[in-house]
């Protein structure tokens, strides 16, 4: 059983258009940093592993990339205001939930293959 006051307190931030994305996609995260009193977007650009860890204002997803050599995630909460927006750049076809096996791949082992869509035409 859930307490009220938490449900009104969740609603208020919750974002207002959520971010649409899949697992195996390939994202741009733009971030707000905070550097002092100066404010600034940072791209994190890599594959979302693991989505919808927690529920509610608690949901978070995982993105990963590979930099010099070096594997690196990061866990973004879905309603953060800290995000500017997120792009989808790629879309993967994946088979799964979570995509831990990436980790342990190295190179053209971690490709995913692109999900084709098909254009519908106006008649």
């Amino acid at each position: 059983m859930r307490n009220k006051a938490f449900d009104i307190v969740e609603q208020g931030s919750h974002r207002e258009e959520p971010l649409s994305f899949q697992i195996g996609d390939t994202v741009s995260v733009h971030c707000r940093i905070q550097e002092g009193n100066k404010e600034r977007i940072q791209e994190f650009i890599g594959i979302v592993i693991a989505h919808r860890r927690g529920n509610g204002i608690n949901a978070t997803f995982t993105v990963r990339k590979v930099v010099a050599g070096e594997g690196v995630e990061r866990i973004f909460p879905v309603h953060s205001p800290k995000i500017a927006k997120l792009e989808v750049k790629r879309n993967g076809v994946v088979r799964r939930a979570k995509l831990f096996y990436l980790r342990d791949r190295v190179g053209k082992a971690t490709r995913l293959a692109e999900r084709r869509t098909v254009a519908k035409t106006e008649e």
